[in-house]
């Protein structure tokens, strides 16, 4: 454990977007407050390299849980990211190029200041595709800009989900029923949007009971979440509209975690945020995982503060 301030950093969108009762991030830097350490934001725009040296035009920030007025911030600085003890990396995807590249930029710099999530294994472990790595534990499930592919998976297993493989927020996902005239007209606007596959994975019924978030801090499953989509909705996300409700982990739920664990340890994952539709693990959220403040609520616990002190224990 450290017994010393911490000089830390959050990488992350505007302070101007954070929803003050639902935000992670807020509450990560509300507890880094309150233990007294030196608390700064930037945007991932700010990051800079040159002659070897990664820098970013940081400003110190106070938090403070007023609606409307939820944050002050200090003179921007040019901070050398070296100096910092802790960088979190809490910026919304797409993970796309850009974001590829602060990964880069923030790996030259992880051997002198703690980065979490590890930025090269975020850069490895984008959410819809290492989940591939379990593949024993996820719906059936297929990646592919084909067509023709798509409508064999639809004949084999009915109702479909077709979502993009880098999204996030339950945007751009879609369920189509197996007599669904849409699909050449789906695929042809994801294909002309961008250069990825989409993800087509089996449409799991149990999704209307709900699509379970469950927290991991190094490993560890801490807590967990059930978001039931709204009415005629198959989104549970809850900036989709959908509703929290308490949780606790069923027995499969317990066995996926315990396999997800080395995994994540050995990775340097150490805030990590998994779906759960019914017996299927379905996503693992590395990026800017959500859910602290809703667990918060329904457990009566402060999970920052356990974050926070898993995050000591590397220091």
């Amino acid at each position: 454990m450290v017994n010393r301030p911490l000089k830390v950093a959050f990488q992350m969108d505007g302070m101007e977007t954070v929803n003050i009762d639902g935000d992670s991030t807020f509450v990560l830097m509300l507890e880094a407050q309150e233990r007294g350490y030196e608390v700064w934001h930037y945007l991932a725009e700010d990051l800079s390299y040159e002659d070897g040296v990664v820098t970013a035009s940081a400003r110190p920030v106070t938090a403070r849980r007023v609606r409307g007025d939820h944050y002050e911030f200090g003179l921007e600085q040019r901070l050398d990211l070296r100096d910092l003890d802790v960088i979190w990396m809490r910026q919304d995807p797409p993970f796309d190029m850009a974001y590829i590249t602060a990964t880069h930029l923030l790996d030259l710099i992880a051997k002198e200041t703690l980065v979490l999530n590890n930025p090269a294994e975020v850069r490895n472990a984008p959410e819809k595709l290492f989940v591939a790595k379990f593949q024993d534990l996820m719906p059936a499930t297929l990646i592919t800009r084909r067509e023709e592919d798509v409508r064999k998976f639809r004949e084999k297993h009915g109702d479909i989900i077709v979502k993009p493989l880098y999204g996030n927020g339950g945007v751009g996902v879609f369920h189509l029923r197996k007599g669904d005239s849409n699909l050449g007209s789906l695929m042809e606007m994801f294909l002309s949007a961008n250069r990825e596959p989409v993800m087509v994975q089996e449409f799991l019924p149990k999704v209307v009971q709900g699509d379970k978030r469950i927290i991991l801090v190094d490993g560890e499953a801490v807590g967990a979440i059930n978001r039931v989509p709204a009415a005629g909705e198959i989104r549970s996300n809850l900036v989709a509209g959908g509703a929290a409700e308490p949780s606790s982990l069923t027995a499969r739920e317990q066995e996926i975690c315990a396999r997800l664990k080395p995994e994540l340890k050995k990775r340097g994952l150490l805030f990590v945020g998994i779906d759960v539709i019914g017996d299927w693990l379905t996503e693992i959220n590395v990026t800017s995982p959500t859910g602290l403040q809703s667990v918060n609520k329904f457990d009566g616990v402060k999970l920052e503060a356990v974050i926070w002190d898993a995050v000591e224990a590397k220091l």
